[in-house]
């Protein structure tokens, strides 16, 4: 039987907003999420074994950048066996009847080719943060000096724009924007899944203000619009559709404000 419903994988790096993001996304009624799930965060790579997700994938800010854990299309893994094994592990752990079904898992940032592989019609919504105050979030949760996490998120975040060049439906925005204008990227997520309108929003707060300090580190990446000592600089989010009145209704959403 055809599965009547698509994926949209949600994805970034830990500490940029991706259980913010998966949640507004969730909240549109043609969406199913995971709640309630006996896992870090609701995330889907927990609970399946088609890919399989160990205590070595996904470390936080290792895997990014780890050759190991970067998986496309050319990978083993790339089977109808593997699909149907995801779907049949993963798919109870869903409302049934939504259009789009949404699995947040950071890891999927290294494993997006793979997914579109085996779920062609899948979409992707990148979320990025800063390189300087992802570090600075990050380094609660690791023992890697905080210059060398910087140094990881502009290596993931190229590492990206490769994978990009592959993809067919890809959303890449950045958490700063995100937080200043929620309503106006929820429109534009929203056009992004060809939804009528419907997502809410919660409210949003900049976490970069906690971290001060981030705001004298040198790290730039003019490719996103990220310069240094943390400034965020005017940059248009990347939309990737095969159709073109998607990509014309996601900028569209952007230009209304």
């Amino acid at each position: 039987m055809v599965p009547q419903h698509r994926y949209v994988f949600v994805t970034g790096l830990h500490r940029t907003g991706t259980s913010l993001l998966a949640r507004m996304i969730a909240s549109h009624p043609a969406v199913s999420g995971i709640s309630g799930a006996p896992v870090p965060e609701n995330e889907g790579c927990y609970l399946q074994g088609a890919i399989p997700h160990t205590a070595q994938d996904g470390i936080p800010g290792v895997f990014a950048t780890d050759p190991a854990q970067r998986m496309d299309e050319t990978h083993p893994l790339n089977t109808w066996a593997t699909r149907q094994r995801y779907e049949a592990e993963l798919g109870p752990w869903f409302d049934p009847g939504g259009a789009w079904r949404i699995e947040k898992s950071p890891v999927n940032l290294t494993r997006m080719r793979l997914l579109q592989g085996l779920f062609p019609l899948s979409q992707f919504v990148v979320i990025l943060r800063h390189p300087a105050f992802m570090a600075a979030a990050l380094a609660k949760w690791s023992d890697t000096p905080q210059s060398e996490l910087t140094s990881y998120g502009v290596t993931a975040y190229r590492l990206l724009l490769e994978d990009l060049r592959f993809l067919h439906a890809a959303l890449v925005l950045r958490y700063e924007d995100l937080i200043k204008a929620p309503q106006q990227y929820a429109r534009a997520i929203t056009a992004f899944l060809a939804l009528e309108p419907g997502m809410e929003c919660e409210p949003m707060r900049s976490g970069n203000a906690d971290y001060p300090a981030a705001r004298h580190n040198p790290a730039s990446l003019a490719e996103f619009g990220y310069a240094a000592d943390g400034a965020v600089e005017p940059w248009d989010p990347i939309v990737r559709h095969p159709l073109r009145a998607i990509r014309d209704s996601v900028r569209m959403a952007f230009e209304r404000g």
